[in-house]
């Protein structure tokens, strides 16, 4: 039985300061529920929302991480000084990361393996552009970063993976694909992941949806079969936003 699973993404917003009010109104806000709930922020504010969220049911994640354990990698954070400083996730291969900072689906095969190794659950982005989508592309785009993020993943492991599809045309451009696009993906994706690891493995990996998630969508997005959460991003900002998302 899949669990849902609601993640806000914060991208390059809110300095400590701004961070720690946010947690604090959030976390008067936020009532105890049956879906797993976690923020993804900057490195800067990480240890902070740890600090007040210690005591309830809501994770913290980093937005990145390098594959190394250590070296001379200037201005990267590896994953042991994530894990001391308590994360609980950690997003790799999103697309603003493959867009900018030139991602690909081998370095996010090493960092979900570094990831799984400590302990620390992966949420992998997938998704393809308008161009590729209109070129009738979408599937094949998601199939190739997806058996490419994940190759050499054991069984064991590949259960704990979250996998987010984020169709990169529908990210912060008010756009969102409609239920039943995402649901097409998000169907496709554990097809493909059925190839790989097996369907008693596929139907417990986790599968969100990420692109303008909000409150006034998430309840019809969140009821398709295949979507098991959200990644969410602008409204993740606002502590209300966020909680009627976690309420959907």
């Amino acid at each position: 039985m899949r669990i849902p699973f609601i993640a806000g993404n914060w991208k390059m917003f809110k300095t400590r300061a701004e961070a720690q009010a946010f947690a604090e109104e959030f976390k008067q806000l936020y009532k105890d529920t049956d879906v797993k709930t976690a923020i993804c922020a900057p490195y800067t504010d990480l240890a902070t929302l740890v600090e007040i969220f210690k005591d309830t049911k809501i994770g913290v994640g980093a937005q990145n991480v390098h594959f190394e354990e250590e070296g001379a990698f200037t201005g990267e954070i590896s994953v042991g000084m994530l894990q001391d400083i308590g994360v609980d996730y950690c997003i790799v291969g999103h697309s603003e990361r493959r867009q900018y900072f030139a991602e690909t689906d081998e370095t996010v095969n090493k960092k979900t393996k570094k990831l799984l190794a400590n302990d620390i659950v992966p949420i992998v982005c997938v998704g393809e552009c308008l161009e590729e989508r209109e070129a009738g592309k979408a599937k094949e785009v998601v199939e190739t970063q997806l058996r490419n993020g994940l190759v050499a993943i054991s069984n064991e492991d590949a259960i704990k993976i979250v996998v987010a599809y984020e169709p990169v045309w529908a990210i912060g451009t008010g756009k969102t694909a409609t239920p039943e696009q995402a649901e097409e993906m998000c169907e496709f994706i554990r097809d493909v992941l059925t190839d790989i690891f097996g369907e008693d493995v596929a139907d417990e990996i986790v599968i969100q949806y990420g692109g303008s998630v909000k409150p006034a969508n998430a309840t019809e997005i969140m009821n398709m079969t295949n979507i098991d959460g959200a990644l969410v991003g602008g409204a993740s900002l606002k502590p209300q936003d966020f909680v009627n998302i976690i309420d959907f």
